[in-house]
């Protein structure tokens, strides 16, 4: 045995081993096994004759109309693509973008409003100075009470799908872009509030108690200190949320509401794949736009902050 095995069994025998890893692992494998037989997933008929074909049939239809009979012509797939975004691409696009970004501002608000009485270190009667005042405990319940029932709201918001919000908000505000706007902004309010909380409860606490050991309120603290020092990773978190509302935003016009989604289900009910799929297109181009747009964003904020 040459001297690099050697040496390489060595380093193996001397790697850490951690038991919970290990026991994690298996659980996982052991829980992957017992959902394919619970979950009773049929793969026999999977790739079936019949399926086969339904499957060349639908490829075939994806092909635009003009062109299904004939060779492929550039001149005639650029007229049937630009009959397609004058008529309704365009307009799709810029409805699921405006509607993206309507809620990710609302989301912002509402979230750096919410992170505040979630995070514990500032909701108290003396934040940033617990171990210097004790104030009463009928007092201190209070502040605990407001914690608490802000992180349930934030939980209870974050935890209906947007899809959810959206169909329920249809019943009252129908088929407009509101619901779309709002049940993204709701949603999205839950996530950034707890995000926006746990960002104040990691923010280096010297600065801040010094400022409410000179007497600041917990509103000059917010402003002068919090503020400064949140407000970088906060955006970063409120670009990587705006990612998923473009992606959603397209999701949600199948209930109906005006955007990319709502023709491609249209053109899935009249069977007009090769315009689905086309329109399928321009959401994903949408989603990507919106992706390194939000990147670059970020990127910025973490070279300049």
């Amino acid at each position: 045995m040459s001297d690099r095995e050697l040496k390489l069994r060595y380093l193996r025998s001397q790697r850490p081993r951690s038991r919970f890893a290990y026991w994690s692992a298996l659980l996982l494998l052991v829980v992957m096994i017992g959902s394919w037989f619970v979950g009773d997933f049929q793969v026999e008929n999977f790739l079936s004759e019949r399926r086969l074909q339904n499957l060349t049939r639908f490829l075939h239809e994806l092909i635009p109309y003009p062109l299904q009979e004939r060779d492929f012509n550039l001149g005639i797939a650029l007229k049937w693509a630009g009959e397609i975004l004058a008529e309704k691409g365009w307009s799709a696009m810029v409805v699921t973008l405006a509607i993206s970004v309507a809620a990710i501002v609302l989301a912002g608000f509402g979230g750096a409003f919410f992170s505040l009485p979630a995070a514990r270190n500032f909701t108290s009667p003396e934040p940033f100075l617990p171990s210097l005042r004790n104030p009463h405990w009928a007092w201190r319940f209070l502040w605990l009470a407001l914690v608490w029932m802000t992180r349930l709201f934030l939980i209870f918001v974050r935890a209906i799908p947007e899809y959810m919000w959206a169909f329920l908000l249809l019943a009252v505000l129908g088929p407009t872009a509101w619901p779309a706007v709002l049940a993204l902004a709701l949603h999205n309010l839950g996530t950034l509030g707890k995000l926006g909380a746990e960002v104040v409860e990691n923010t280096e606490p010297s600065p801040l108690s010094a400022l409410r050991g000179l007497g600041a309120s917990h509103l000059q603290i917010a402003f002068t200190g919090l503020f400064p020092l949140t407000f970088s990773r906060f955006l970063l978190f409120l670009f990587y949320r705006w990612e998923t509302c473009v992606r959603e935003a397209t999701v949600l016009g199948m209930l109906g509401i005006v955007s990319l989604g709502y023709w491609i289900q249209d053109s899935r009910a009249r069977n007009h794949y090769d315009e689905m799929f086309f329109l399928v297109l321009l959401g994903a181009a949408l989603v990507l736009i919106g992706d390194l747009l939000s990147s670059l964003a970020r990127e910025a904020i973490r070279r300049f902050s």
